[in-house]
């Protein structure tokens, strides 16, 4: 059995930084580059277990630094070595550390943050080395990098599981085990994956469950495969599991007039990046198309797109070249993106731990934000329960349409706001007909311009001229005139060309 610690920190509290936890050198400079000096509360609580090679479950809200949480603990051992008996076994390009998550988006996410954390760290090889491993990419590549040696694998459970059985990835030197948002993986049934992921890997390890929900499954399997953890849930003071610092507001809506008032929502005072969440992948590209078709700059991240266009569009909404993200909840989880000031759920969620989930992605780490959700009539049961379970107060949302007058006042939309900020497609192309210098229209024949070449063709049979054909008159064939009859004598009207026929089957002269 372990034991459980829940703590609730207080807001007098002054958080310790990172090196006053005893965190290497190298990590803190690292951190500090990419200004991050103190701690959350989950990271607080953690480090000192996790530094010692404890095992644990760490439960906190989504958005609260659960990734340096653990992958902080993680780089410190690793650069450790064996030197002050909490390190793991010297590194030799095998690799020491594995981090299992559920989403391609968050892999990516993850060991982005861990190389920014690891950019200081050295090893006898050279730099501590982090590699991401998904579906979704050639193997070769992954392969390749395998072979050169890695340090830390980040990856998805179902290419681990492919590269291992092909011994490509090697589990049998794992220090330490990691397993990332758990109960997402457990909703996406990856859990029999994971179980032989496990059993692959040695006993002897430090092994850390992060998630912020934890339902009986993952109790159940951290009991299995880990050892005396200690369960540490971080809260807030007088926090629920909804960010207090996100302003939330309902609405009963019209699904044909759902995109008119997301269009509204987008024009609002003071909206920055916004993200809109579907439930299904259809749903996600016709909303995503529609906005495009409004004027807006968006982007879409759903499981019918490949997934060098799902990272394509996550780096332009993270560089701000779009402002707008269109996802099913494939995106909900773990993805760290910076000031997102809107969440719309066009669609209800399915549960209260999906809605805790996509609007989480908004007031993130000390911020405010907006969540908004759209919720059909159908839908009215399906969102008493959530509003039930989380204890919103909100069990009947108020009929709202987007020319509704509360509706504008409560998201500070503009009085003159429409449903799109382009011109009409109809307005687009008769303007880009009047602009484009070649759509002038060309002179007829009896219009003034240059008027038509009139070409003079010669018909010829075997390399010399045929007879009876004219060379300075065009053939009425070819200048779409009807073909006079021929078969009077003395006609001077040009033959049909014929086939050459032998003399004796030509036909006798009349």
């Amino acid at each position: 059995m372990g034991t459980t610690v829940t703590a609730t920190i207080d807001t007098t509290h002054v958080p310790p930084t990172f090196a006053e936890l005893g965190v290497r050198e190298e990590i803190v400079r690292a951190l500090d580059d990419i200004g991050i000096e103190r701690t959350f509360a989950i990271q607080e609580l953690t480090l000192p277990l996790a530094l010692a090679g404890d095992d644990l479950i760490g439960q906190a809200r989504t958005g609260m630094g659960k990734t340096f949480g653990f992958g902080v603990p993680l780089l410190h051992r690793l650069a450790s070595g064996q030197t002050n008996g909490t390190g793991t076994i010297d590194l030799d390009g095998t690799p020491r550390a594995l981090i299992i998550v559920p989403t391609r988006e968050l892999c990516v996410q993850v060991a982005s943050d861990l190389e920014n954390a690891a950019k200081h760290l050295h090893s006898t090889r050279g730099h501590v080395t982090v590699l991401s491993i998904y579906g979704g990419r050639p193997y070769e590549s992954q392969i390749e990098a395998l072979r050169s040696g890695v340090d830390v694998v980040v990856g998805t459970p179902g290419r681990l599981l492919d590269l291992a059985k092909q011994g490509h990835l090697i589990l049998g030197k794992i220090g330490v085990l990691v397993l990332d948002e758990a109960d997402e993986m457990l909703d996406l049934g990856f859990l029999p994956d994971i179980e032989r992921i496990l059993g692959m890997v040695p006993d002897k390890r430090q092994t850390m469950l992060f998630s912020a929900t934890m339902p009986g499954p993952i109790i159940t399997l951290a009991r299995t495969f880990l050892t005396q953890p200690t369960h540490i849930r971080a809260e807030e003071a007088d926090s629920s599991s909804i960010h207090e610092r996100t302003a939330q507001h309902v609405y009963r809506a019209h699904a044909l007039d759902k995109a008119e008032m997301v269009a509204r929502v987008l024009q609002a005072g003071g909206r920055g990046a916004t993200m809109i969440f579907t439930r299904t992948k259809r749903t996600a590209q016709k909303v995503a198309d529609d906005l495009a078709e409004r004027g807006f700059a968006v982007g879409a991240v759903h499981g019918d797109l490949g997934q060098i266009a799902r990272e394509k569009a996550l780096n332009a909404f993270r560089n701000r070249k779009i402002d707008v993200l269109v996802a099913t909840d494939v995106a909900a989880r773990g993805i760290d993106i910076d000031d997102v000031t809107h969440v719309i759920n066009y669609q209800c969620p399915e549960d209260e731990k999906t809605y805790v989930h996509r609007i989480g992605r908004t007031g993130r780490a000390g911020r405010t934000g907006i969540a908004v959700t759209l919720v059909d009539w159908d839908d009215i049961p399906r969102w008493q329960l959530i509003d039930k379970a989380l204890g919103l107060d909100i069990p009947d949302p108020v009929e709202t349409y987007s020319n509704s007058p509360h509706f504008y006042a409560e998201m500070d939309i503009p009085a003159e706001a429409k449903g799109s900020i382009a011109k009409p497609v109809a307005e687009r192309a008769a303007a880009k007909v009047d602009e484009s210098p070649s759509a002038a229209p060309k002179a007829g024949p009896d219009e003034a311009g240059e008027p038509r070449r009139s070409r003079s063709r010669r018909r010829t049979r075997g390399g010399g001229s045929g007879a009876g054909h004219a060379s300075d008159v065009e053939s009425p064939q070819s200048s779409g005139e009807a073909t006079p009859d021929t078969s009077g004598e003395g006609s001077s009207a040009p033959r049909r060309r014929r086939r050459r026929r032998s003399s004796a089957s030509a036909p006798a002269a009349d």
